[in-house]
């Protein structure tokens, strides 16, 4: 798949070249397939660059923003990522995927009142939005608001029942709210999906699934109770 995007990659730059030597200039189209092999082989100072000339090319093409937005989130660059996403909202306040974006910028960020403002708008023009449902699960946790935690994580667990995620999120706000054997139910459920979360050091990879380093310790903490 990595020599396939390279070659991809490699493509699409020839093709560029050849189309500036006969007075042919890429399109807005190609920059983003371009970004998008980038960004598959983790080379995101060439994904962002070609996302950026995407967007020049077709300003009002909101999912080339969100793809710059995005980008630029991967890359650690969050606050330009929010920034960009912000203007995708205000072009269009109703666009889910820009709206789900920015709220996860938000919670990695720690910023967890806009993350559920953010979310909660994202889950509003969407109702079976799986992934508003699920940050807003870590979101309201990380508030020590188990509640609204804990609803919002078994609606997701329901969207996406094959995702063990939504029931580790959904376990650590059990936990927390004092059910631990609740939690430890669920937890096992989500062991059921996934062998690898009976491993400790496996949850570390949870960071890359929005869960903040208290949360990764809390769901380390319920694996070892079920020992």
């Amino acid at each position: 798949m990595m020599r396939w995007g390279l070659g991809l990659a490699i493509g699409l730059l020839w093709l560029g070249s050849v189309g500036s030597a006969l007075g042919m200039a890429m399109s807005a189209g190609d920059y983003r397939q371009l970004g998008l092999s980038y960004r598959q082989q983790a080379l995101y100072p060439e994904a962002i660059a070609a996302f950026q000339k995407a967007v020049a090319l077709e300003p009002d093409n909101l999912d080339g923003r969100v793809l710059l937005g995005w980008t630029l989130h991967q890359a650690g660059r969050r606050a330009q990522a929010a920034s960009e996403l912000l203007e995708t909202l205000y072009r269009n306040p109703l666009d889910v995927p820009a709206a789900n974006a920015l709220g996860i910028v938000y919670l990695v960020e720690g910023h967890l009142l806009s993350a559920v403002v953010t979310h909660t708008w994202a889950e509003w023009l969407k109702p079976d939005n799986e992934i508003a449902h699920y940050n807003l699960s870590l979101a309201y946790q990380r508030l020590q608001m188990y509640e609204p935690a804990i609803a919002h994580a078994m609606e997701a667990a329901k969207l996406e029942p094959s995702n063990p995620h939504p029931l580790v999120a959904l376990a650590i706000a059990q936990w927390d709210r004092g059910d631990r054997v609740k939690a430890q139910q669920t937890y096992r459920q989500a062991i059921e999906i996934d062998g690898r979360y009976q491993d400790t050091a496996f949850l570390t990879y949870l960071d890359e699934a929005g869960f903040s380093p208290g949360q990764i310790e809390r769901s380390q903490q319920v694996l070892k109770s079920l020992k």
